[in-house]
């Protein structure tokens, strides 16, 4: 696979970002969500500062995704490698057994 070069803006700010050929629709979405998070932190009016934006809201991101691998949650113990192939394999179920009903329309 290739390395591609893809345009983002967060908060404002263009940025130049690097992927694999095949992962920019991932990386957009990513950069979306990083977005999303900053400009609500930024939007509250209490943090000052896109740096400091940056960490509070990297830091939430942080605490969801180590929230996700607690011991008693669902995804506890998994990578997010593992988390993605599981999910690929109910996607391959779920597509086989939809499969057949594309036949009827």
């Amino acid at each position: 696979m290739s390395t591609i070069q893809i345009q983002a803006m967060i908060m404002g700010q263009s940025y130049t970002l690097a992927c694999q050929e095949g992962e920019q629709a991932a990386l957009h979405h990513a950069v979306s969500y990083l977005d999303q998070r900053m400009r609500a932190i930024r939007d509250a009016g209490r943090i000052k500062g896109t740096d400091r934006i940056a960490v509070m809201a990297g830091l939430g991101i942080a605490a969801e995704l180590l929230s996700m691998q607690r011991a008693e949650g669902p995804f506890a113990g998994l990578t997010i490698a593992q988390w993605q192939q599981q999910i690929a394999a109910i996607t391959e179920v779920v597509d086989q057994a939809l499969a057949p009903q594309e036949k009827l329309f």
